[in-house]
């Protein structure tokens, strides 16, 4: 984790009091700048940092441009980037092998010695804010003319590599207060966040060291250890990311600028709609204004709503990485979300009756959520066989 690195204690030692000691708006911005620039090229070296300023100059003058049609080539352009970097040897790997196994291997071991072997660092968050950027830009929301302000949107670096997803519209006001005024408040208000995310990234240190040592050995576990287990599973990722989310969040808030919130209790949610209204906040609205709204939404009937959904969420599943295990993880949540929009919905008064009698069952709601969501990160972390076998022995099957 990068914000657990002896770099980065010795970084944000020095950026943060120097910054908070500034009193010029100017001056901040350039420090602020300044370390944004320092913080991707020491972690993502040249051959990460070229291709994003590549596609951010792309982004800028398309904007400006506030022509629809430049700025949808300049989508196509972030997403081609997107998908170059990140899917494309996986691509090639599974495309080219079910045309037959040999086609397959030379494909693949092509692709291994020509193309990227890893994406630029944060280029899946660069290409949604790009494309949340040009997107509403396109739809008349006025540009960010100050090339400045347009940078410090898209290399600010606590969200550079693992977000929240940041919106321009919020972001830039926010922006312009932390450069204004720092409060005390809100330097407390910080730490105290970031201090939060660290304990949660110990936990989730200490689980992973957990289910490292005992995962591999699930099939031989007795029943009640395959179950704390499973539960490591489920703790692990919350508190990971949750805390990574935390002291993003924290490190932005400590300057004054407020970063929109990613995590609030997900495990408290009684439903799955309710869920992603409450996990990676940020990921979830995107897809729903970005990928699910333009599809059509719930404009055109029940059967098209619930094929909107399924693929707006295949969609998140493989922005996750790129492996079938995440791309059936993300059918499996769009296929979830779409039987809770639509049970309501079965005829003869089976639906309502239903409806009526699940609303007052919270305490159940709440177990067939969790349930759900938990078993999913069985798809999440692991190949689809294996997460099979290991949901079947949770039931001694």
């Amino acid at each position: 984790m990068i914000f657990a690195t002896y770099w980065f204690f010795a970084f944000a030692a020095l950026f943060l009091p120097v910054f908070w000691l500034l009193r010029n708006k100017s001056a901040r911005l350039v420090w602020l700048l300044g370390a944004c620039v320092i913080f991707h090229a020491h972690y993502a070296g040249p051959a990460g940092v070229l291709p994003i300023i590549v596609i951010g100059i792309i982004t800028y003058f398309a904007g400006l441009s506030r022509h629809r049609t430049v700025c949808l080539l300049a989508i196509a352009v972030c997403v081609g980037a997107l998908c170059f970097y990140k899917y494309s040897i996986f691509f090639f790997s599974n495309v080219f092998g079910q045309i037959s196994p040999a086609v397959g291997r030379i494909a693949s071991e092509w692709a291994k010695n020509v193309l990227p072997q890893a994406p630029p660092l944060g280029i899946s968050f660069f290409a949604f804010e790009f494309v949340h950027y040009l997107y509403d830009v396109r739809e008349g929301t006025p540009p960010l003319r100050n090339f400045f302000q347009f940078t410090a949107f898209s290399i600010f670096f606590p969200s550079l590599v693992a977000g929240p997803i940041k919106r321009y519209e919020q972001f830039i006001p926010s922006l312009k207060d932390g450069l204004a005024k720092v409060n005390a408040q809100d330097s407390v208000v910080g730490i105290v966040q970031v201090a939060f995310g660290y304990l949660k990234k110990v936990v989730a240190d200490n689980l992973t060291l957990y289910l490292d040592a005992y995962q591999d050995q699930f099939a031989d576990l007795h029943l009640d250890q395959r179950w704390v287990l499973f539960t490591a599973i489920a703790f692990r990722i919350l508190f990971d990311f949750s805390g990574y989310s935390d002291i993003a969040i924290g490190l932005a808030r400590m300057m004054g600028i407020r970063l929109p919130p990613n995590f609030n209790w997900p495990y408290f949610a009684t439903s799955i709609q309710t869920f992603w209204q409450r996990w990676h906040m940020s990921l979830s609205s995107w897809i729903r204004d970005y990928v699910y709204i333009p599809l059509g939404g719930s404009r055109h009937g029940q059967a098209r709503r619930i094929l909107n959904g399924v693929v707006a969420f295949g969609l998140c599943g493989l922005w996750h990485g790129a492996a079938w295990n995440f791309v059936i993880w993300g059918l499996y949540h769009g296929i979830g979300l779409g039987v809770c929009a639509s049970y309501r919905h079965l005829p003869f008064g089976v639906g309502k009756t239903l409806e009526r009698v699940l609303s007052k069952l919270k305490p159940i709601n709440w177990f067939l959520t969790q349930a759900f969501v938990w078993l999913g990160w069985l798809l999440f972390f692991y190949p689809v066989d294996k997460a099979l076998k290991m949901a079947r022995l949770l039931f001694a099957i």
